[in-house]
């Protein structure tokens, strides 16, 4: 990945190993015996990015579908059996994988064991036409709650298909389109299991209160007799320009509670050291109350109730930035524009303050420590890191490389990427003047609009 050598990250001596099954499972085991459970986490290498037009929506649908039985497991038992054993649950769908995860106590972890591998080794033979019904309705009704039918619902699909150009695989959204859940067909669904539902293309890790031995057995007992399957095609390339090359802009005119300008920006790839400066340079200007863009807009000039500014990692192309700010009563889109625009030239021209940058790299470095204090946090950055990038040790070292950023590189990536020919921007006046509201989104729907997530 390029990194230059970080300093010793504060993640609590915390270590992990790696096994591989002959049938190419690759497992990641951590031992955490601070508490009596275990977390239980299955990524496949499969998302939104592997779709092709006109069957966009297949990975979040089928992620439902692994909800609705297999072999020795009919209908909810999956959920009754978690629950019932003192465990919780769920599964996302993103761009770039989907993930299943059980937290459980620790001597029910051969439980979520032998669930995830029953339907990862039967799930076909309890899928039918009634459970895809089932489901193709459940994702349409997802869809018209989370997108069509609130306001500023549609924003991330915009600026995605905007950021991303047709025919590239980010272009659409895992949530997928109403027409192409109307027209996948069981034996879409099928052939969409058997391609990537496979041992080689997932890995499983475990973390907590695990006896590591004793685990793999149970690993090698219920997964190791799953075939593999070789028909997966490699996603298509994702590389894009480092900028648009030019602004675009659409005007909506929608029944919103106050006038908002969206935009969103082409950033460094995950796993770069780039993309880290990216992290961090957003996370001074936009990333909470004490950042630039919240000082200027919403303290300072009044002109908005929210100012917001965060990164939606990617891997397999261009991270998208995410600019959200939702307009105080009386203010015109031209005055905030220009106040956005000054502060961002600012910020390329002289970079974060010694003060902004120690706070962004404490705020980043307080969130990953967060993630990987939880059992099951943790089992997802394994996971991730081994997807994504092929190594999950790098999940435990990642505190260390946003550290290891300097200042100028968080200026350099800002200069670079942060400008108006390199912006998609979503203007939404309202149908009918409205009173603008401390409860309007404050910019965190992207990340719930890039993860869909299961039941």
């Amino acid at each position: 990945m390029g990194h230059t050598a970080t300093p010793e990250p504060a993640t609590g001596g915390l270590t992990a190993t790696e096994h591989r099954l002959a049938n190419g499972l690759r497992v990641v085991l951590s031992e955490d015996h601070l508490t009596p459970v275990a977390a239980v986490c299955l990524w496949y290498d499969v998302g939104s990015r592997h779709e092709v037009k006109g069957r966009t929506g297949l990975a979040h649908l089928f992620e439902h579908l692994m909800f609705q039985g297999s072999a020795q497991v009919p209908g909810n038992g999956h959920f009754e059996l978690v629950q019932g054993a003192g465990g919780s649950l769920n599964g996302t769908t993103s761009f770039e994988r989907t993930n299943y995860f059980e937290t459980m106590p620790a001597h029910e972890l051969e439980l979520a064991l032998w669930l995830e591998a029953d339907r990862m080794g039967s799930l076909l033979t309890a899928l039918d036409e009634e459970s895809m019904e089932n489901q193709r309705d459940v994702v349409k009704n997802e869809r018209r709650q989370r997108y069509d039918n609130v306001p500023y619902g549609t924003a991330f699909e915009r600026l995605t298909a905007m950021v991303y150009p047709e025919g590239h695989p980010y272009h659409h959204t895992p949530i997928g389109s109403m027409a192409d859940l109307d027209a996948a067909s069981l034996e879409d669904a099928r052939s969409f299991f058997r391609t990537y539902y496979a041992p080689n293309n997932a890995v499983l890790s475990v973390v907590g209160d695990i006896d590591p031995e004793r685990t793999l057995a149970w690993v090698e007992k219920y997964f190791g007799s799953i075939p593999g399957h070789d028909g997966k095609q490699p996603p298509r390339d994702g590389s894009l320009p480092d900028t648009l090359g030019e602004q675009q802009r659409v005007v909506l005119e929608e029944e919103v509670p106050a006038r908002a300008l969206m935009a969103a920006y082409r950033l460094p790839e995950d796993g770069t050291r780039a993309g880290d400066a990216a992290d961090l340079a957003l996370t001074a200007l936009g990333g909470g109350e004490s950042s630039r863009l919240h000082n200027r807009l919403v303290r300072r000039d009044r002109s908005a109730v929210t100012a917001g500014f965060g990164l939606l990692r990617l891997a397999g192309a261009p991270s998208l930035g995410w600019l959200d700010v939702k307009f105080s009563a009386g203010f015109e889109v031209a005055d905030i524009e220009a106040a956005v625009d000054e502060e961002l030239a600012r910020f390329a021209a002289e970079g974060p303050s010694p003060e902004e940058m120690e706070r962004a790299q404490a705020q980043l470095e307080r969130e990953w420590l967060d993630r990987l204090a939880t059992v099951g946090g943790r089992a997802d950055e394994l996971c991730r890191y081994a997807v994504l990038f092929g190594d999950p040790q790098l999940a435990l070292t990642a505190v260390g490389r946003v550290l290891d950023i300097t200042a100028e590189e968080v200026r350099a990536v800002a200069a670079e990427r942060l400008r108006p020919d390199n912006r998609a921007v979503l203007v939404y006046e309202p149908t009918e003047p409205a009173e603008p509201t401390e409860s309007a989104d404050s910019g965190d729907a992207h990340e719930n609009a890039a993860e869909e997530t299961g039941q």
